[in-house]
């Protein structure tokens, strides 16, 4: 189960409404934990992580694929506004590049 919950995307935050450092897990967008340091909010969300799989497994319900394990093409499509669209269009052929370049160029 270590290996199993290892693979699941987690990160540590502060939060500022509870004053305390929040971990959590991105497969599982409901869960979170609580705690004074962030490793200790670390721990707390791999272990509620790990609670939450023996539950689901127990119960025969559907296990969260976890993102590390998802291929992606490369490719998705983004609608915006007609006057946006334009107005990338010059930007790219202002700066000489394709406007999959432009856009790719202000994702990273």
């Amino acid at each position: 189960m270590a290996k199993t919950i290892d693979r699941y995307t987690y990160r540590v935050t502060w939060s500022e409404d509870d004053q305390e450092y929040v971990g959590l897990c991105a497969e599982f967008s409901s869960l979170s934990w609580l705690e004074n340091s962030p490793e200790k909010a670390l721990a707390g969300i791999r272990k509620l992580v790990k609670e939450t799989l023996l539950d689901l497994n127990a119960q025969g319900e559907s296990i969260p694929e976890p993102i590390s394990s998802k291929q992606y093409s490369g490719k998705f499509m983004v609608r915006v506004p007609p006057e946006t669209h334009r107005n990338l269009a010059i930007q790219a052929a202002e700066a000489g590049v394709s406007l999959n370049r432009l856009i790719a160029s202000r994702l990273h």
